[in-house]
């Protein structure tokens, strides 16, 4: 008996009321559809679809799950069938959505767009996640789903999906790792993320600049005059008079290091940052931030772009630390970082911070 006449006598025996024995015949047509099924015969397919579609609709989930983890990497599984479990609870879903060819990209976005958590997630962890998923799974997900998408670097995500993944990382320290380890981030967002991270990934994105190929370099610094964000915050009542008095000394003269010593030592903060800013090259807002969250190894990188010198560097560490108990161990501590830390990467990173001045933000 061929495969066709043996399903039509199939289809009869479906109408079997026993569960137990519509059971044994989704199996028994599974098996045959393992053993006969003929892709070249679109009308074969066609009747083992529908009737193994019929069959999983009336069966318990334990079934529907092992015939989802038998179908799951078939090249040629009935699509319907697929589609249907694909929708399906996420005990049974999970390995069609993880790892089925079959389904299209309608397919996934239709699923992304109306299941849950969980199909997100195993939509997240495909081999190749295409970009108009990756997109609404970005929209959709929690951050569990989010991690999972951004540590799988076979998710396509768009530039705008990347950047609303840098935004949510900002919040929550439980992204940083997944973002920053991520190869495919545009190397100007991972730079955002310096400021966010701990000291473990501020070193990873460190040998990332380092590494990088100066092409590739200039077009992420390119990418990223873009789309620079300007959410930095107004600026303090005195930064007009701080900045014509800084741009009067610099008019005749100079600004000698030490006398950005002095600005800080003498409390006048305002004309310490616009002074550090104009001599590294960088804006207002990244130098505040920079003193603001006393980020001393962010102070090393600026400094050293800036070629300034080491006892320089430690004066101005210990000014940052004002009255903490350890200022000069904590000095001490970074002076050795900033000797450590190659001047080439620290121009890399400083590029990526100059985007904003560069761009006109000091400006907005």
């Amino acid at each position: 008996m061929n495969a066709r006449s043996k399903l039509h006598d199939l289809i009869e025996l479906a109408q079997e009321p026993s569960s137990e024995r519509r059971r044994e015949l989704l199996r028994e047509v599974t098996d045959m559809f393992f053993v006969g099924a003929d892709p070249a015969q679109p009308s074969q397919m066609a009747l083992f679809d529908q009737v193994m579609t019929q069959l999983t609709g009336e069966m318990e989930a334990e079934v529907r799950a092992e015939l989802a983890g038998r179908m799951a990497d078939h090249e040629h599984a009935p699509r319907g069938l697929m589609r249907t479990l694909a929708q399906d609870e996420i005990a049974v879903a999970e390995p069609v959505l993880a790892r089925s060819s079959v389904l299209t990209d309608s397919d996934l976005i239709l699923v992304a767009k109306t299941q849950g958590q969980g199909h997100l997630t195993a939509l997240s962890r495909r081999s190749h996640v295409p970009e108009a998923v990756s997109d609404v799974i970005v929209e959709r997900g929690d951050d569990r789903t989010l991690d999972a998408l951004l540590r799988n670097e076979g998710a396509v995500l768009s530039r705008s999906a990347h950047e609303t993944a840098v935004d949510r990382a900002s919040a929550n320290p439980g992204l940083h790792e997944a973002v920053v380890q991520r190869q495919a981030l545009p190397a100007d967002l991972l730079n955002e993320m310096y400021f966010v991270v701990e000291a473990k990934l501020r070193d990873e994105i460190m040998r990332r600049n380092a590494e990088m190929d100066p092409a590739e370099l200039n077009a992420a610094l390119e990418a990223g005059r873009k789309n620079v964000a300007t959410r930095d915050g107004a600026l303090p009542p005195d930064f007009a008079a701080a900045e014509k008095s800084v741009k009067a000394m610099i008019a005749g003269g100079g600004i000698a290091p030490q006398t950005l010593a002095a600005f800080l030592r003498n409390g006048e903060t305002t004309k310490f940052l616009v002074a550090l800013a104009e001599q590294a090259d960088i804006d207002f807002h990244t130098a505040r931030r920079i003193l603001d969250r006393r980020e001393l190894d962010a102070l090393a990188i600026v400094c050293k772009a800036a070629n300034f010198d080491r006892p320089l560097f430690l004066t101005f560490a210990v000014l940052v630390l004002g009255p903490e108990a350890d200022a000069m161990g904590r000095a001490r501590e970074y002076g050795q970082l900033y000797t450590d830390l190659p001047r080439e990467a620290a121009n890399r990173t400083l590029r990526f911070w100059r985007m904003r001045r560069n761009s006109g933000d000091l400006a907005a």
